[in-house]
C-alpha cells in the first residue's frame, strides 16, 4: 500500500503545480492514496470550493486542513457534504464538518485523521485525547495529518501513537524535514511535509510583504508569490497484512 502525502498547497499556483506533476508521479510510483493539505490552497490563504474541487479534479483522495481551515466561510457547507474534505477533528463541537474519514479500497480501507497542534496555535482539545477516541473507529491502516508549530510537539504525538497508526506526517511549517523514520512500533513518521507552491517565496508568499509584516508589525494582506514552483511530498509504503510502514521516502519535484 503506498500512501502519498503531499505538503501544504500554497495558493493556485501551487494547485497548477500540483495537476501538472501528480498524474504522472501516481503512475510512476504505484501510488493507491493521495492527501494533499489543502488550507492554503485559495489565493490569499483559506480553501474555497473552488480550489477544494481543483484538487479532487486533480487527483487528491483526501484534502486535510489546519488553522486556516475556516478562513473562508464560502467553504463552510462543502465540510459537511464532502466525506474527504477534511478539517483539525479538535475543533470544538459545531464547527463544520469532521476531522477523520475512511476511504475505501475493495480489498483494504485506509483511515486518515487530522488534528491541530495547541501549542503556539489554538487553544483546541488536547490532540492526544483527540487521537485516542478517533482511533476506537479508525481501520488497522490509519494515517494522521497533525497540523502542528511545534517540532517536539510533533514527535511527541508520532511516539504517543507509535504502534496505532500506520503514519504520522506533519503540516504547517511549509519547510520538509530531514528527519523521515520509522518508529520501533512500526509507525511511519516525518516531523513536516513542507510546501507546494512558489520556490522563491517566504513559505509561498511574496517576501517583500512577510518583511513589511515583520519590520511594521502592523496588518498586511500577503499574496501568493510569483515564479517557479516546487511540490514536496512523502511517500509512505505500508504492508496491508501488519498496517506498519515498511518505507518512508521524501519526495521534492522542481
Amino acid at each position: 500500500m503506498n500512501i502519498l502525502a503531499i505538503g501544504d498547497v500554497v495558493g493556485s499556483a501551487g494547485c497548477k503545480f500540483l495537476r501538472s506533476h501528480l498524474p504522472s508521479l501516481k503512475k510512476l510510483r504505484h501510488i493507491d492514496l493521495v492527501i494533499a493539505n489543502g488550507e492554503n490552497s485559495a489565493d490569499g490563504n483559506g480553501i474555497t470550493p473552488a480550489s477544494a474541487q481543483y484538487l479532487f479534479d486533480s487527483g487528491v483522495d483526501v484534502i486535510t486542513g489546519g488553522n486556516h481551515s475556516f478562513r473562508r466561510r464560502e467553504i463552510y457547507d462543502r465540510y459537511d457534504e464532502e466525506e474527504t474534505l477534511l478539517r483539525p477533528a479538535n475543533f470544538p463541537p459545531g464547527a463544520p464538518g469532521k476531522g477523520a474519514c475512511i476511504v475505501d479500497r475493495g480489498r483494504i480501507q485506509i483511515g486518515v485523521i487530522n488534528l491541530m497542534g495547541v501549542v503556539y496555535l489554538e487553544n483546541l482539545d488536547c490532540p492526544f485525547a483527540a487521537a485516542d477516541r478517533l482511533l476506537e473507529g479508525m481501520p488497522p491502516i490509519t494515517v494522521l495529518d497533525f497540523h502542528a508549530e511545534a517540532t517536539g510537539e510533533k514527535g511527541a504525538l508520532a511516539r504517543y501513537l507509535d504502534g496505532r497508526v500506520s503514519a504520522v506526517f506533519g503540516t504547517h511549517t511549509h519547510v520538509q524535514t530531514a528527519d523521515e523514520t520509522i518508529l520501533p512500533g512500526g509507525t511511519g513518521f516525518i516531523t513536516d511535509l513542507g510546501m507546494t507552491g512558489p520556490t522563491d517565496s517566504v513559505l509561498g508568499v511574496k517576501p517583500e510583504l512577510v518583511i513589511q509584516k515583520m519590520r511594521s508589525k502592523l496588518p498586511v494582506r500577503f499574496e501568493t508569490a510569483k515564479g517557479d514552483c516546487h511540490m514536496d511530498a512523502v511517500l509512505f509504503c505500508i504492508d496491508e497484512k501488519t498496517a506498519r510502514t515498511v518505507s518512508v521516502e521524501r519526495i521534492q519535484i522542481t
